[in-house]
């Protein structure tokens, strides 16, 4: 009797007659395997999209750059990232070990991650996160594998930019009103808005937000980044918008097919429906937004962390501290306006205020 196919390894065949063999969890990316079918490296493999690790590869000349990658993507300090770093970076890897996957460890110095940082500097955001995967890298060459005798990213610092300081563009008032204008209530794009709105759910959490993660009208996820749980309440609009949109029996928002989206495919999905709207918004634009008014309106750091799902207040104190600047000026910025200048009348003697000539221009008058 034949032993049953372990989960979410699927066959095909292709029209030439070839056996593929790929790894898919419901409707997400598929992942083709290419080692021989039941060879140790396979079921490596296997594991490896399972879990969503980087790919096992043919063995590395021991010492080089690559060599000493795949055994940190092996090893618990690449485990300990969540599953979105860890993909975001392995892109970078991938993209770095085209070019230099087998030049020696020893002899990638400070001048080498500079020379790599520099290549990417009309893109700061990707600048800086080619060098924050660098630095992880080469923390654990040092500290935990003891590969390198030194860390050659210490004192590469951060590019600055404008895609950088303030990286996604947070969304206006005005671009919230236009958005909603162009997609009105029951549409799916307008869903989308206030998912993102009113929950400040990532967009990898927002295409997973579905009717099994809401009771009572609390919704309660484990997010994808940090693994914390976010409990918040569903608030009117929200409930309004999902009460008027075709939903999805899994999550809410689903393709026109019907079908629950992936992280990647909404993300561009949004993009040109905000572009439809004249908006030069994004999904992360609107979590920033979100925390813009949670602020504004007088939300704690704390509030704000639990809101967010942040774990340390490193975030909320960006956006409290934007607020409390905001107010503070708001309400000072009539110490600007010159005081009134007390004379007195020359036929009666009695007091009164005024401005002096000089000063009129800062009156405001």
């Amino acid at each position: 009797m034949p032993r049953p196919r372990p989960p979410f390894l699927h066959k095909e065949r292709t029209r030439h007659g070839v056996t593929t063999w790929y790894v898919r969890r419901g409707h997400g990316p598929r992942i083709r395997l290419t080692a021989d079918y039941d060879s140790e490296e396979f079921w490596a493999q296997y594991r490896a999209a399972l879990e969503g690790a980087a790919m096992p590869t043919a063995a590395a000349k021991k010492g080089t750059l690559r060599w000493a990658m795949d055994r940190y993507r092996a090893g618990s300090a690449w485990g300990a990232l969540s599953a979105a770093t860890r993909r975001s970076r392995e892109n970078i890897i991938l993209q770095i070990l085209k070019t230099a996957g087998d030049e020696p460890l020893a002899k990638i110095t400070q001048r080498t991650i500079l020379n790599g940082r520099e290549r990417r500097q009309k893109t700061p955001h990707s600048a800086n996160n080619f060098l924050k995967a660098m630095r992880h890298f080469f923390g654990w060459a040092l500290d935990e594998a003891h590969l390198v005798s030194s860390n050659p990213t210490t004192g590469v610092k951060l590019l600055k930019g404008a895609n950088e300081n303030v990286g996604f563009h947070t969304w206006t008032e005005d671009e919230v009103r236009r958005f909603e204008t162009r997609w009105p209530l029951g549409t799916r794009e307008r869903l989308a808005l206030d998912i993102l709105l009113f929950t400040g759910l990532r967009r990898g959490d927002a295409v997973k937000l579905g009717p099994a993660h809401v009771d009572d009208g609390v919704l309660t996820i484990r997010t994808e980044k940090t693994g914390g749980v976010i409990v918040l309440p569903i608030l009117a609009p929200l409930a309004a918008s999902i009460a008027a949109s075709k939903v999805g029996e899994e999550t809410f928002l689903v393709t026109e097919r019907g079908r629950p989206f992936v992280k990647e495919s909404f993300g561009n999905w949004f993009r040109k429906v905000c572009e439809k709207a004249k908006v030069p918004g994004s999904a992360h634009g609107l979590r920033k937004a979100g925390a813009t008014r949670a602020a504004e309106n007088g939300a704690s750091e704390r509030e704000l962390m639990a809101i967010f799902g942040w774990s340390t207040g490193k975030m909320a104190v960006h956006y409290t501290k934007a607020a409390s600047q905001k107010r503070l000026a708001r309400e000072a910025a009539h110490l600007m306006l010159a005081k009134p200048r007390k004379t007195k009348n020359a036929r009666t003697g009695a007091s009164s205020t005024g401005v002096s000539p000089k000063n009129e221009m800062m009156s405001g008058d």
